[in-house]
């Protein structure tokens, strides 16, 4: 037999338990967002250990396998990524920090110096929205479909 109220009804409790569990839900607005590393954790201690003269295999021993690789002439770099964001619980990504490590290599494949680049050293770049036209028509799906019939 269900649980009733002096007047016989059940809606009014109802709505208070939902009432109480809306605000428990709204109690903290943090638990919206969370916080997490995307790429490497680039720690001090591991930066610390790259010096001139070392191997790239000890450079990867300590830091892993780089993100990318680059080779000009005859040196070559690693490149290791670490990025701070912040996402809601919408999908809406927020970035905090970006630090790029690059570790620059000889011919002998030595280390001969290393850099750390954040959001400040980077430059925008206009991302090109011109389409190149293609031979044929530009029809949308409903087009297509209402040319079948």
């Amino acid at each position: 037999m269900p649980l009733r109220t002096a007047s016989g009804s059940i809606a009014p409790l109802a709505a208070a338990a939902l009432l109480a569990i809306t605000l428990a839900a709204c109690t903290s607005s943090t638990s919206l967002i969370t916080k997490r590393t995307q790429g490497y954790e680039i720690s001090e201690s591991a930066l610390a250990q790259i010096r001139p003269g070392q191997s790239q295999q000890l450079v990867t021993l300590v830091l892993g396998s780089p993100q990318s690789t680059n080779t000009f002439g005859d040196q070559s770099a690693f490149y290791y990524v670490e990025t701070k964001v912040r996402q809601t619980a919408f999908g809406m990504t927020m970035i905090d920090s970006r630090t790029v490590l690059v570790v620059y290599f000889d011919k002998n494949k030595k280390v001969i110096d290393k850099a750390v680049y954040g959001l400040k050293d980077g430059k925008s770049i206009a991302i090109e929205s011109r389409r190149t036209p293609s031979y044929g028509e530009d029809r949308t799906f409903i087009d297509q479909i209402l040319q079948s019939f």
